[in-house]
């Protein structure tokens, strides 16, 4: 199919809002791009809702990846060359968060689990992996399923709430390694949002894990803020891409502040729990498979 601009008048509405020039048209984890004005190569957004989608501009190179990732058109201005991304899906980050809520009843709210995970210091030794319908990027797994590892007498409530947030943030880093693997742009930042960017808990972890800053704007709603840009952009209420970074306010931020050698381990139990979670549903050697 032929790219086609995401940023030009393509038509007037002759309903509803009649002579309102049609201006944009841009699909959800793009616009979001947009609307972080992730406009540069190396620049990234993270979308964290039910599930969470990181997309990473990739420039006017249709970067192929070889380590788990979708290349994708990110935009394109009317009359310039279409930008590409690489776009990595994670397919349970808020909704472990449901689960903890709604099957567990560890929590009556969906924001009290940043409360119950502070009671705790650390994940006391143990890692969720919410394989519940396989994994998604960079692994692709669906045979896997969800597994919780570590469990001791000493595990609370409070170490299994802390466990689910930091699984959202290892499955970012998973993202991320793959993401840098494939372009060959170190991240330099990671511009967030979406509901989970409100646990503070949350967006260190993931700062400190991933080992740049988080940063979180002050319009948290950027898929709608990336059509109107775009749309702005076709009708001259903006003038051009820098306008629209010098429109971007910054309500949040998060440095990394793990100790290296303590988050290389921390990693290294992770990755064992993903492989817990893969063997999980393999058949036993010379049992018949189902």
């Amino acid at each position: 199919p032929e790219i086609r601009s995401s940023s030009e008048v393509y038509g007037h509405a002759d309903a509803v809002l009649p002579g309102v020039p049609i201006a944009a048209a841009i699909g959800d984890q793009q616009a979001a791009l947009f609307g972080q004005t992730c406009f540069a190569p190396g620049e990234a957004k993270c979308t964290y809702g039910t599930g969470s989608f990181l997309l990473l501009n990739t420039g006017t190179e249709l970067v192929r990846s070889t380590h788990g990732l979708v290349s994708t058109v990110a935009f394109q201005r009317a009359g310039e060359p279409a930008r590409y991304a690489l776009e990595g899906s994670i397919a349970i980050t808020g909704s472990l968060v449901q689960w903890v809520r709604d099957g567990l009843g560890l929590i009556g709210t969906a924001s009290e689990i940043e409360t119950l995970a502070r009671t705790v210091d650390d994940n006391g030794g143990c890692y969720i992996v919410p394989a519940f319908s396989g994994l998604l990027a960079p692994y692709w797994r669906s045979e896997a399923r969800g597994v919780i590892v570590g469990l001791t007498s000493y595990i609370t409530k409070g170490h299994l709430a802390r466990a689910v947030l930091e699984a959202t943030g290892w499955q970012t880093r998973d993202v991320v390694d793959a993401m840098n693997a494939d372009s060959g742009l170190a991240l330099a930042a990671l511009n967030v949002d979406g509901g989970m960017t409100s646990d503070n808990l949350l967006m260190q972890f993931v700062a400190d894990v991933v080992g740049v800053p988080v940063v979180r704007p002050m319009v948290a709603e950027t898929v709608s803020l990336g059509a109107a840009y775009a749309a702005g952009l076709a009708v001259g209420y903006w003038s051009d891409l820098q306008d629209l970074r010098n429109n971007r306010h910054r309500a949040g931020q998060w440095l990394p502040a793990m100790d290296p050698e303590h988050r290389a381990a921390e990693y290294e139990n992770w990755q064992r729990a993903i492989e817990c979670a893969v063997v999980w549903s393999r058949p036993r050697p010379g049992a018949d498979a189902p």
